[in-house]
């Protein structure tokens, strides 16, 4: 498995516009991606600043997802609305997973 960590800061006034943001990153995802899990999370202590944990089979298939044109294409609308709600660009931490605990 391989994940990536994505850090972002919302412009002022624009909190309650993360669920749409959400929206329209699913709404651009594939079947077949290698996408195994994504969590979406707010920092308790400053909550403009939102953190998106993505999980993948491999690193190689995250790297097709992310060169796939037609997912380019369907993330348009996404990109436009970070625009509007994101101060800045996020930021992206590539992370080797080394073990999964569950219940």
């Amino acid at each position: 498995m391989w994940a990536q960590l994505i850090t972002m800061r919302l412009k002022q006034g624009k909190d309650e516009e993360v669920q749409g943001l959400v929206d329209l990153l699913r709404a651009a995802e594939q079947p077949g991606s290698g996408l195994v899990r994504s969590l979406t999370m707010r920092d308790q202590n400053d909550p403009s600043r939102i953190y998106t944990l993505v999980v993948f089979e491999s690193e190689e298939q995250a790297r097709a997802r992310e060169n796939d044109p037609r997912r380019r294409e369907r993330l348009e609308p996404a990109r436009a609305a970070m625009a509007e709600v994101l101060d800045g660009a996020p930021e992206f931490v590539d992370l080797a997973v080394v073990a999964e605990t569950l219940p």
